[in-house]
């Protein structure tokens, strides 16, 4: 499956249409951001059962800002409507086969009653 090019207007739907979603916060003029491109190329087409999507931080700075992105690449991973990893840097091909390993196999029934119980021992939450 190809990438797909996420705005702010997208965004909130592809979280919620899909239920594994990997998003490359990324810029043009962004070296390791261009080194990790082919990386996450190729696992989206090696992983069709998974969308991936891209947001061009220059073009969606809105977006970046509300995601807390800071430094670029950022990858994001949803499952579930739920961002069950984030992490700044470019990553290799089997370190982000890793990334996508662990997403796949969480047992999201225990994410969120950990979500839960962080949530009742958090005043104000």
């Amino acid at each position: 499956m190809a990438t797909i090019d996420l705005t702010a207007d997208s965004f909130s739907q592809a979280v919620s249409d899909n239920s594994i979603l990997f998003v490359d916060f990324w810029a043009a003029w962004c070296g390791p951001c261009r080194a990790f491109a082919p990386v996450y190329t190729s696992a989206s087409a090696a992983h069709a059962e998974i969308a991936f999507g891209k947001v061009d931080t220059e073009n969606e700075q809105s977006l970046a800002g509300a995601a807390g992105i800071s430094s670029i690449p950022t990858l994001m991973a949803f499952r579930d409507q739920i961002l069950v990893f984030s992490q700044p840097g470019a990553l290799s091909g089997p370190q982000l086969e890793e990334v996508i390993s662990a997403v796949t196999s969480l047992d999201m029934d225990e994410v969120r009653s950990t979500i839960k119980a962080r949530s009742a021992a958090t005043p104000g939450a």
